[in-house]
């Protein structure tokens, strides 16, 4: 079993509806805690609802009373509030009882749309990354979190390394939207290993719920019992067999896993 903490997406394609789909692909039972409401679709998000703390945290307790996960991951937390939730309750669960935590740190949205309170990045960085297993942050994500600028293959491995040393566990930065790029290269670090994922664009697709899919695909291996690296190459090879199986919704194009693809692995060195 599996949790995902998140926010749902009234479209489909990303949050909690992306994940609990992802587990299901991938022979997991998904249980979900609702952190926020929001009103998108694919081209934009209208409104963001969050849920009342008291309310997050009893959902996240009636999982563990009687379908305890496996690995956990978040995505979209949304307020201050609920992210001191998660993390307090996350937190308490020490020794034995800590399960794997993979932490997408949602802040902002394909479409430009703000998903993260202004107040909340601080109990991000002081609470919940702390806890994480796993931190996956995207391009945008990284560059906050590490305080610097990634215009290169090279700054992914720069800014992996930044992230460990400031809030511990291991990152898998995520260089999709890398520019100048042949392919869609991702670092992963753990302060020891390090691994480059790279598998080919697939041109004419533009996708929703990239993000969310990837960390749910790394939290179901997680519950499945893999180890950390092996659990991201399976977050690498099932999310690009799901943007190569994308098919159209209206205008749109949703992910579908199909097929899979090959990750080539690599340890050390220069990623150039």
């Amino acid at each position: 079993m599996a949790l995902t903490i998140a926010g749902s997406d009234s479209g489909g394609g990303a949050g909690i509806q992306a994940d609990l789909k992802t587990f299901a692909v991938l022979g997991v039972h998904g249980t979900s805690a609702i952190a926020c409401l929001t009103a998108q679709n694919p081209r934009r998000v209208l409104a963001v609802e969050p849920c009342p703390p008291k309310m997050l945290r009893q959902q996240i307790e009636a999982v563990f009373e009687e379908l305890p996960p496996r690995a956990v991951k978040t995505g979209m937390l949304f307020s201050a509030a609920n992210l001191r939730v998660v993390a307090d309750f996350l937190g308490a669960r020490t020794g034995r009882r800590r399960v794997p935590l993979v932490v997408d740190p949602v802040m902002v949205s394909t479409s430009g749309a703000r998903l993260l309170q202004p107040a909340a990045e601080k109990v991000l960085r002081e609470a919940l990354l702390p806890l994480a297993t796993l931190a996956t942050p995207n391009l945008d994500e990284a560059e906050i979190l590490a305080d610097q600028k990634i215009r290169e293959p090279e700054d992914l491995r720069s800014a992996a390394r930044e992230i460990v040393r400031r809030f511990g566990g291991a990152v898998l930065v995520k260089g999709g939207h890398l520019t100048n790029s042949r392919e869609a290269l991702d670092i992963f670090f753990d302060g020891e290993t390090e691994l480059l994922l790279s598998a080919p664009f697939v041109r004419g697709v533009s996708t929703h719920g990239t993000g969310c899919t990837y960390s749910a695909a790394i939290c179901a291996a997680l519950a499945l019992g893999c180890d950390l690296p092996h659990a991201v190459e399976t977050g690498k090879n099932f999310i690009t067999s799901a943007i190569a199986g994308s098919y159209r919704i209206g205008r749109y194009f949703a992910l579908n896993p199909a097929g899979a693809m090959p990750v080539r692995r690599w340890r050390g060195g220069s990623v150039r």
